[in-house]
């Protein structure tokens, strides 16, 4: 089952059929039982509904947050970028460090949705997506769904230093979230892949991919450290880091289209403004 935010309500997904709600986001995604609620829209409304509904960012008032270094790809990344800061051993230490890293990344209302516009940053030369599997979290610090995040971010700036870390992340138009969320019946699969393609004029500039098995940290263990000293009243995001990077010789340029998908979830697709 997948739920989409919509400019008409929530909607889900079941079994190639759609079912609308009324309630809005936030009640819908904290509901107690949210699967058994879910489940008993589809017994009752055998029929669906048609889904001519424009598609938002799925996330009304949670924060997203984000972990860093959780793939080795981007702990190399990390050291490649800051060696002349002297930074290398630093994200070597926080990738096997006991502690994740863990950063806010971006209110619900700056979060871009499917076929929205994300940017780069004007005083960067040096800017690169990055695909990651989100987890939808309950206030309970329950992971009831998943989806697809972007984490726009400027490698330069991070380079300089590592305390610019958050002018490197947390910006206007730096992080798109969709296009639904996956609702959790059971954890998703170790091996699912997280594919991603960037086009330039109609050409592909760059393809990866990666597996959730590569990813050096539980889920429940980032979102352990996520909840032990905050409160999310309206549940959160955290996206789990990046196992896909470009070459050090590659930045995005406006007009390019980033496309990450993650076959159980479905595929986001953003043109960078």
């Amino acid at each position: 089952m997948k739920l989409y935010r919509t400019n008409s309500g929530p909607v889900l997904e079941a079994d190639g059929k759609f079912y609308a709600y009324t309630d809005h986001w936030d009640s819908l995604i904290q509901h107690d039982d949210l699967i058994g609620h879910l489940r008993r829209t589809v017994a009752a409304s055998p029929g669906g509904v048609a889904f001519d509904a424009e598609i938002l960012a799925p996330v009304e008032s949670q924060e997203v947050w984000a972990a860093g270094v959780t793939y080795w790809r981007s702990r190399s990344a990390r050291i490649e970028e800051s060696q002349d800061a002297g930074g290398g051993t630093f994200y070597d230490r926080v990738y096997s460090a006991e502690r994740p890293e863990l950063f806010f990344k971006a209110a619900g209302w700056r979060v871009r949705a499917h076929n929205q516009g994300i940017r780069i940053r004007a005083d960067a030369r040096w800017n690169v997506p990055e695909p990651e599997l989100a987890l939808y979290i309950n206030p309970l610090g329950r992971i009831v769904g998943y989806t697809i995040g972007n984490d726009v971010s400027s490698r330069d700036i991070e380079g300089e230093n590592p305390l610019y870390l958050p002018q490197a992340k947390v910006y206007d138009g730096s992080c798109a979230l969709g296009p639904a969320v996956l609702i959790a019946e059971a954890p998703i699969d170790k091996e699912t892949e997280i594919h991603i393609m960037i086009e330039r004029a109609g050409s592909n500039v760059f393809s990866g991919r990666t597996a959730l098995a590569q990813m050096r940290r539980s889920h429940m263990e980032l979102v352990e450290y996520l909840y032990r000293e905050m409160t999310f009243p309206h549940g959160c995001v955290l996206l789990t880091g990046t196992g896909v990077v470009p070459p050090d010789d590659f930045t995005l340029h406006s007009g390019d289209i980033v496309t990450i998908t993650i076959p159980p979830i479905g595929t986001l697709r953003n043109m960078v403004e």
